[in-house]
């Protein structure tokens, strides 16, 4: 008895102090010339506030290392002489999970006897030295923290100035009044096809994104007047960074959410060897629960699983290595759709004695190769490989509606008959890209990029429909075509001193399929008027290709052939001028507010002098008709940001942005385009408890946004002088072309709230977070549609309602 009472004392004291341990976690990573990529030997990093002094010092090959760190939130401070300190804010370091860090450092370009460093604490500024304007990065804490952001990366875009969304749970990404479709995708410094689920032919649209959280670096976004190693693109880009693996032990998250469940590992592959791999797998929450037979299967469910990985692998002589990819597969069946659920080609949708059923499958794979090899202490040369493969499906499926009735004549229900298939689409779009870019630092005031970039699309398209009021089916497109890009571009930053530096480029672009090219000049500059303010502009002439199936459609002539007129189409191009100021009060706010205008031209147009159609307005509802490069337009307005970054265990962000986006057709009328919102207007706030339980390991967030903006411009329809629909469904007539884009159904706005809770262990750390979307429930107007079954015949498309997601996240 004795030996048992000692033993269950002994256990009892070794429990106690286990547990009473303050739990700790080893910070490491990397620090480098910001140009040359060079590492730097000897760079003090200290946590800002430890006491006694947490610190260390980089070694040879640049690397440092922080152990015992207490979990919670840091801040780093890294030094180096002739350098400008950086400072690393709001570092989350969990019990589960080491925290890697790669930084890199800008030099001075004033050198004295006695060497003066300026601190560097610009919060948010884009990680591209190159883009000094119009640019921001976004991390991942901030993905995870904003409310709404879903853990989708996609979503987080809406809460900044001058981006919003179209307000239907698609993850489209409006920027500056211009299309979603001319925003441009890249991972890891390569273009990717559009990496959301249920994607459409223009490569917009789409509702849950295949990226999250668990694999994302810092990234960055640019808005306008790009830096001119960006180029085939008019709207903005956002430019995706995967984080390289733990290289030194196993680690793995597993996440499980309404959404999605996921799990994520990472790891070396030997001791003492600085390679590294990064996996994540993905399956639809719904989808599994369906497949394990907890529920019949779901009309309408959304289907999907992708999957990404990040390879790191380092070399004595030769460089480093990446490996990366990114995938997925996505599919739905909606039985009866209607307008207000996805809109469909045609308008027989809308006819009272058409059932519609619709059917999509989609796929997207993007495997790409990263190859970094210093040439010298100031230069080096990037080796970029990739292929990507975007594929959809689409068939919709039509029913005749006999209603059937009782035998007193009441109505019982409708009876679907002869289901046919009425439109099918098949897209395929393979395609490699080959890009080489030469990084050289002449000095501290002078780094220049040279680049050449070609891709060949290996486009498939079969498209067919049949005819209005037939049984004949005609194909809208069939082509089976290679088309290849060229692009090439030098970029030179001088930094006249630590306070005025200059980015000025040239891109050109070459589409080898009709022999059409551009030369783009771009300019910027940034003056930093004092420590806390500063002055920027730039300039850019952009262009890009239009969506390819417009260079192929199959459009009727006046004597009834059939030809592909639109293959000589030119690039659509645009100037864009900004300017703006920056003021920083302290380290943690700052006030920023940027004007802009651009100038659009060379837009492809409808072919007709009475016609409002533009191919910038194109969106689900495709139109093959024949097109000129004549139409113009102009996106303007001024945004301004007021920011309070996360610091005392609070934050937020406040940002308004007034504009306007409008175009002219052969018509000869100035137009809203449809992403014409005019106005919006967010305001984020979030708050941290932290230390909270008796092991203090705990912490509670909370998260909340408010968002305003204008409604999406439409096509209204037809109606008398009275006001009154007058549509002829047997006829087809329903929309009011003469009144497009005049105006919205009504301002829109959403109240998001979400929570966090996470708890420290000693070998892992548990998060379990609340969103909730649209808490009051507003379902605001944002398109209309003929539905013979509503009141006044008129159906809408409304704002997505009230959606909690629920997802619970463990890090071991």
């Amino acid at each position: 008895m004795k030996r048992i009472g000692a033993t269950t004392i002994f256990l009892f004291l070794f429990i106690a102090v286990l547990f009473s341990q303050n739990l700790t976690q080893t910070v490491r990573g990397t620090v480098l010339d910001e140009d040359s990529k060079m590492p730097l030997i000897g760079a003090q990093v200290i946590i800002l506030g430890s006491d006694p002094l947490l610190g260390t010092a980089s070694d040879a090959e640049g690397n440092f290392r922080l152990d015992k760190v207490p979990i919670g939130r840091i801040s780093l401070q890294v030094s180096y002489l002739g350098y400008k300190n950086a400072i690393i804010p709001n570092i989350v370091v969990n019990s589960g999970k080491e925290t890697l860090l790669n930084l890199s450092m800008q030099e001075s370009a004033i050198k004295m006897q006695e060497v003066i460093i300026t601190e560097d604490k610009n919060k948010g500024t884009a990680l591209n030295d190159m883009a000094m304007i119009s640019s921001r990065s976004i991390s991942p804490e901030q993905t995870n923290r904003y409310a709404g952001g879903f853990n989708d990366p996609s979503r987080i875009l809406s809460n900044f100035a001058g981006i919003t969304s179209t307000q239907d749970g698609s993850n489209d990404i409006i920027v500056r009044g211009n299309s979603p479709k001319y925003v441009q995708w890249r991972l890891e410094g390569i273009q990717i096809s559009n990496p959301n689920h249920f994607a459409d032919q223009s490569s917009v649209g789409g509702s849950v994104s295949t990226l999250n959280n668990n694999i994302l670096a810092t990234s960055d976004f640019h808005t306008g007047a790009f830096s001119a190693e960006f180029g085939d693109v008019l709207s903005g880009v956002y430019d995706v960074k995967l984080r390289a693996g733990n290289n030194e032990k196993f680690e793995s998250v597993f996440g499980f959410g309404l959404i999605g469940t996921d799990l994520t590992l990472e790891g070396p592959f030997k001791k003492g060897y600085g390679g590294s791999y990064l996996v994540n797998y993905r399956y639809s929450t719904v989808s599994l629960i369906q497949d394990i037979g907890l529920v019949d299967n779901v009309n309408g469910a959304l289907n999907f699983q992708d999957a990404a990985f990040k390879v790191v692998l380092p070399t004595k002589k030769i460089g480093v290595f990446s490996l990366f990819g990114l995938g997925g597969t996505s599919s739905f069946l909606f039985d009866d759709v209607t307008p207000a659920l996805w809109e469909t080609p045609g308008s027989n949708g809308m006819r009272g004695e058409i059932r519609e059923d619709y059917q999509k499958r989609s796929h997207l794979l993007n495997l790409g190769l990263n190859h970094t090899l210093n040439l010298s202490p100031r230069s080096y040369l990037k080796t970029s490989l990739a292929y990507s493969n975007e594929g959809i499906r689409d068939d919709v499926f039509e029913s005749q509606l006999i209603k059937i009735y009782g035998p007193n004549g009441e109505y019982l229900r409708d009876s679907a008959q002869s289901r046919n298939l009425n439109f099918s689409g098949r897209l395929a779009k393979p395609t490699y890209r080959a890009e080489l870019t030469y990084h050289h630092k002449f000095n501290a005031k002078n780094k220049i990029q040279i680049g050449n970039k070609y891709s060949l699309f290996a486009y498939e398209f079969e498209q067919s429909q049949i005819i209005e009021g037939g049984s004949t089916r005609f194909k809208l497109i069939d082509f089976n075509e290679n088309v290849a890009t060229l692009r090439n571009f030098v970029n030179w930053k001088h930094l006249l001193n630590n306070d005025l530096s200059i980015v000025a480029g040239v891109h050109n672009l070459n589409v080898l399929l009709n022999k059409k090219s551009t030369i783009e000049p771009r300019l910027a500059l940034n003056w930093q008027l004092s420590p806390g303010s500063a002055i920027h502009a730039g300039y850019g002439l952009h262009s890009t290709m239009e969506s390819i199936h417009n260079y192929f459609a199959r459009v009727k002539q006046a004597d009834g052939t059939i030809a592909e007129v639109n293959r000589d189409l030119d690039l659509l191009k645009a100037h864009h001028f900004v300017l703006g100021f920056e003021k920083r009060f302290g380290q943690h706010l700052m006030a920023k507010v940027e004007l802009y205008y651009q100038d659009l031209f060379n837009l492809p147009v409808e072919n007709l002098d009475t016609s409002y159609y533009a191919t910038i307005n194109e969106g689900l509802e495709f139109r093959y008709v024949d097109l000129v490069n004549r139409g113009t337009g102009k996106n303007y307005g001024i945004e301004f940001t007021l920011e309070r970054f996360f610091h005392r265990n609070y934050y937020f962000l406040f940002n308004t942005s007034l504009y306007q986006s409008k175009y002219r057709s052969l018509e000869g009328v100035e137009r809203n385009t449809p992403y014409n919102g005019n106005y919006l207007l967010n305001l984020l706030f979030g708050k941290e408890i932290p230390k909270l339980g008796p092991k203090q390991n705990r912490t509670l967030g909370f998260n909340a946004k408010v968002f305003f903006g204008g409604g999406r411009k439409i096509i209204p329809l037809l109606r008398n002088n009275n006001g009154q629909l007058a549509v002829d469904p047997g006829a087809n007539r329903f929309w009011d072309y003469s009144k497009a884009y005049e105006r919205s159904l009504g301002d829109t706005y959403q109240v998001i709230l979400s929570a966090s809770y996470k708890w420290n262990q000693l070998r892992a750390t548990h998060e379990l977070f609340l969103n909730l979307d649209n808490v009051t429930n507003n379902k605001g107007k944002i398109s209309e549609f003929y539905d013979e079954s509503k009141p006044n015949n008129i159906g809408y498309l409304t704002q997505f309602g009230v959606f909690p997601n629920l997802m619970y996240r463990v890090y071991f």
